[in-house]
Parts: structure tokens; C-alpha cells; sequence
């Protein structure tokens, strides 16, 4: 049996030539990662930095069965705010859409209401519609989040939830008869328990091996939150493609949690979906989807009901790509219901609310 010097007589230390092929090319990997990190743009604003090739194209998706859409849209109103972000109803079916630095009202029908000025541009909003109170608006800003009375007045701005944070969304616990508001913080994956006045009661969503809680993977800047009719908080876990219910106390239910990964039209597709949803009266889901901007229903528990717009009607002109960390290419649509189970899609692309009234047999569908 030979020494290894006898094997190498330049020397024992000497790499194989396979072995310098494969380091150079982890630390070529190693570098571009560094730089396409180093170039992301975590707010959502300017892209990701990668170029083209990390792009895919998902065109081929963009036409929906027509025999899988189960709503007409009935009308549409038209929005002075060029960039809306967020949706939500209140009292008496009114409609409130916040973007730049304004909220605009409408009545039910779509006329308008009122338009209250914003000191900073508006991220999110909820309605509280407690009968024992007066109409409060809950603004949820970058990093921090305003009261409002109904009219507009300011009546306090609560501390900052830090540098990092990044709210996108705001849900009372009203239709569980108490008064949480949770938010949630897509900067820090997380989903914050407050009380009325602000105070932090709790957080709900992080990583926790001994409470099986496997950890929100937030992977661009959309988080979406909701109390569902039975009392549980339901979270848009979008890196996952789930919705997942928790206790207020933050307690994980893994058992209806819903959603899965698929180009399907059953499932959320790209690097993260669903972006938004939103609960109907009876308990129903609606979600919203970017890369492929589409809104569908789901049962209580999560099957796949049909359609309610698809590219067609939200980006029709668009080509359809997703990057591999965030979506840059195409406005995001936020999803509301009223009570009497109308669907309503902000379409920011063209700074419309689009409603729609579900197919009278859609809540008997399950495909």
C-alpha cells in the first residue's frame, strides 16, 4: 500500500482539481447571493435587484376556465387616490379606501361620503362599528398606528413599533365580542395583540418549537389578518401559502390551517400568496393573489369554491411575471365583503373599487 506522498509526491495538502471546481463555485454562489441580497429592496418599492433570468414567466396561467367563475361584478367606483393600498368596510356597509395620505368614504351604493387628510401616507385601516362606542378609524401607518374619530380628528398616535416594522394590516376582535385589535407587522413576521389603548398584550406567530408553532415566512410586504366568525384569528402566512388560525393567546391550530403551493387554480402560486383576504358573512374566504392577480372563494374550511376576477378583469394588458423574492411588476388587490356577502376588490391599477355579487348557488359549490 502506497503514502500518500507516494500518491502526491508535491505534497499532502493538495486539493484535487474536482474539489477546486466546486469550491470556486460555492464562493461564486456565495457571492452573487451576497449581492442580490445586498441590492433587495425589503419595502417593496424599487425590485429586487436580480436580473432577468431570475424572473419566470406565468402567462401561460393567466386564462381561467369561464366555467369556474361564480360572481358578476355590478358595479364600480372610480378613486381620486392615485395609490390605494387597503380596503375595508364599516357601519352601514360604508366603504373606506386609504392610500397616499388620505382616506376616502363612500356610502353602499358607491357615492361618496366623505375624504379625511392623512399627515403621513396610510398603509392599512379597520373600522371599529361597536354599537356601545362612538366610529373609530384604526390607521395603520409604516410603524405606528392613529386613531381617528369618524370624522377625522386625530385623537392620539400610538408609540412606533420600530424601525423595521411595516404594517399591513389591522383586524378588530368585534365579531368575537372583545376588543383586541391585532396587527400585523410584515417588517418583523410577527402579528402584534394590542388593547384600545395600544398596549402590547401579546405576540402571535413566531417561531416556537415547545408551542409547535412552526413561524411565519413573510417573504415580501404583504401580511393579512381577520377574525373569523368562530373566534379565532386567521393569518395569511403567505411564504407557506396558508391561511392559519390561532387563539388570541397565540396558541397555533394546526388543524385548520388551510392552503397549499400550486400553479393550480386551487391553490397560491409564486413566492408567496395569498397577498390579502377577507371573511364573508357566513364564514366564507375570499383571497387575492399577486404575480397572478386573482380572487377566489374558499369554503370555512379552506376548499376551493371558484372565481371571482382573474387577469382578465385585473390586468389585462399586463405580462405576468414573478420574481423570486417580491413582485414589483403588478399593483396588489385588496379584498373587503359587507354584510350582505358583496365582494369588494380594490383594482389600484386602476384606482377602482370593482364589486361583485356572488352567484346566489356559489356558497353549495365545491368543486
Amino acid at each position: 500500500m502506497s503514502s500518500p506522498n507516494e500518491q502526491n509526491p508535491t505534497g499532502r495538502n493538495r486539493l484535487p482539481v474536482a474539489s477546486l471546481a466546486i469550491t470556486a463555485v460555492v464562493l461564486v454562489a456565495i457571492v452573487v447571493g451576497a449581492v442580490a441580497l445586498w441590492r433587495s429592496d425589503r419595502s417593496g418599492d424599487s425590485g429586487s435587484g436580480l436580473p432577468a433570468q431570475f424572473d419566470y414567466d406565468l402567462n401561460a396561467y393567466k386564462t381561467i376556465d369561464p366555467a369556474l367563475f361564480i360572481a358578476r361584478q355590478t358595479s364600480q367606483i372610480p378613486l381620486s387616490i392615485q395609490e390605494p393600498r387597503s380596503l375595508a368596510t364599516g357601519p352601514d356597509d360604508r366603504i373606506y379606501v386609504v392610500g397616499d395620505r388620505a382616506i376616502a368614504i363612500f356610502n353602499s351604493d358607491g357615492t361618496p361620503r366623505a375624504n379625511i387628510a392623512l399627515n403621513t401616507p396610510g398603509h392599512c385601516l379597520a373600522v371599529a362599528a361597536r354599537s356601545d362606542s362612538p366610529e373609530r378609524l384604526f390607521v395603520g401607518m409604516r410603524e405606528h398606528i392613529e386613531l381617528l374619530a369618524a370624522d377625522g380628528t386625530l385623537e392620539s398616535a400610538w408609540p412606533t413599533l420600530g424601525d423595521k416594522a411595516l404594517i399591513t394590516s389591522i383586524a378588530l376582535a368585534e365579531p368575537a365580542g372583545q376588543s383586541d385589535i391585532f396587527v400585523a407587522d410584515a417588517g418583523n413576521r410577527v402579528v402584534l395583540r394590542l388593547d384600545r389603548t395600544g398596549k402590547l398584550l401579546g405576540r402571535i406567530g413566531r417561531r416556537d418549537q415547545r408551542r409547535h408553532i412552526p413561524g411565519l415566512i413573510i417573504p415580501s410586504p404583504y401580511c393579512d389578518v381577520a377574525v373569523s366568525p368562530d373566534g379565532l384569528l386567521r393569518v395569511a402566512n403567505t411564504g407557506a401559502h396558508h391561511i392559519e388560525a390561532y387563539t388570541f393567546d397565540g396558541d397555533y391550530e394546526q388543524p385548520l390551517t388551510w392552503g397549499k403551493a400550486s400553479l393550480k387554480i386551487a391553490g397560491f402560486c409564486g413566492c408567496c400568496n395569498p397577498a390579502n383576504f377577507a371573511l364573508l358573512p357566513d364564514g366564507r374566504f375570499i383571497t387575492a393573489e399577486k404575480g397572478i392577480p386573482r380572487v377566489k372563494i374558499y369554503t370555512a374550511d379552506g376548499q376551493f369554491q371558484g372565481v371571482v376576477a382573474g387577469p382578465e378583469t385585473l390586468a389585462p394588458t399586463a405580462t405576468i411575471t414573478e420574481e423570486t423574492r417580491e413582485e414589483h411588476r403588478l399593483s396588489v388587490v385588496d379584498v373587503a365583503a359587507d354584510s350582505h356577502g358583496r365582494v369588494l376588490v380594490l383594482d389600484p391599477a386602476t384606482r377602482q373599487v370593482r364589486i361583485f355579487k356572488l352567484d346566489s348557488k356559489s356558497s353549495e359549490k365545491s368543486p
